[in-house]
């Protein structure tokens, strides 16, 4: 590893906001002032949608806001401090969706976004053009430029209908039973700029403990990602978002069972599966409460490491992202 290793991050949700902090404190730590420089974040865009006329961006905006320190550490999303009479004026007008909430600066963020979009903007420029706001110190790269939003497949009765991602997540509270997720469009889609190269140069690739199914699951199913992982140089390691057998957070658990996937830290690494065998990962870091595991993690070809996952507060997620840097050199 260089002495200001390279280092590129899978991301999405409020669990990839949170370890994307902790590695650029990670890197801090070790003397990389200027992280900006060295830290690449691909993060999901399969949340997106269209609302009200706008395009929202929530996993972007996530990762975004908590680097910029602006985030709502309490709500989990959004921006600290927010209003919401925009909101409420829509609901009065009966436009959006009343159960999904848009607090008044985050759709200033909304608007701009949509504004430079309609100039003709790629998203990738748009995430550039944001960045130059607040000092985010990690370069920021949406996993694709095209559209590609996450469909969920749910049983409805006696038979299947779809509806978008975030009205099963955020309005059914993943309630309705999903038999599947797709991301139409996504098979001609391609990495967007810098994102294939940014994992060839990396001296390390890091999967952030984000929901493995419909976080990091459409930045891989993006045509030419998994090729990338697979033929980097540098060592992919992962960190479980199981812990106990359990979901740190969200209903990434129902999302698994969809897809055939037990809710334990070694099913996930199995999903993902080693390189070794045409898989992802080389490493694969699990919580101290599954340390029965590491042997079934190992036999699959995936290197065990066992450390505290749990990221209570930014020192927690700073140690934790230097035990995942320190894991690929293990």
């Amino acid at each position: 590893m260089h002495d200001s290793p390279r280092v590129v991050v899978l991301a999405g949700g409020v669990g990839g906001s949170r370890f994307t902090l902790g590695v650029r404190g990670a890197l801090r730590e070790r003397g990389i002032d200027d992280t900006a420089r060295v830290l690449t974040v691909v993060v999901n865009t399969g949340d997106d949608l269209w609302l009200s006329g706008v395009r929202l961006q929530p996993d972007i905006d996530s990762v975004t806001y908590a680097l910029a320190g602006v985030n709502d550490t309490q709500r989990g999303w959004g921006r600290a401090g927010d209003t919401e009479r925009v909101n409420h004026e829509l609901r009065e007008w009966g436009a959006g969706w009343p159960w999904f909430t848009l607090g008044d600066l985050d759709l200033g963020t909304h608007l701009a976004r949509t504004g430079w979009l309609r100039e003709g903007l790629t998203p990738t420029q748009v995430i550039e053009r944001m960045s130059r706001r607040w000092p985010l110190g990690a370069r920021l790269l949406p996993m694709t430029d095209a559209e590609v939003d996450t469909i969920v497949r749910v049983r409805d009765g006696d038979g299947i209908r779809s509806l978008h991602f975030q009205e099963w997540w955020t309005r059914h509270r993943a309630t309705l039973e999903p038999v599947g997720f797709v991301n139409p469009g996504i098979e001609s889609a391609a990495p967007a700029p810098g994102v294939v190269e940014a994992i060839a140069d990396a001296d390390v690739v890091l999967f952030a403990p984000s929901n493995p199914v419909v976080s990091i699951g459409p930045i891989l199913s993006v045509p030419g990602v998994r090729d990338a992982l697979r033929a980097t140089s540098a060592p992919v390691v992962g960190v479980s978002p199981i812990i106990g057998g359990r979901v740190v957070r969200g209903m990434a658990d129902v999302c698994l069972t969809a897809i055939g996937v037990e809710t334990s830290a070694a099913a996930v690494a199995a999903h993902y599966g080693a390189r070794t065998d045409g898989g992802l990962l080389d490493a694969w870091l699990i919580a101290e409460e599954d340390a029965d595991l590491a042997g079934n993690v190992e036999r699959r070809g995936i290197r065990p490491v066992i450390r505290p996952l749990w990221m209570t507060d930014a020192a927690a997620s700073t140690a934790l992202a230097a035990a995942a840097l320190d894991a690929g050199h293990g």
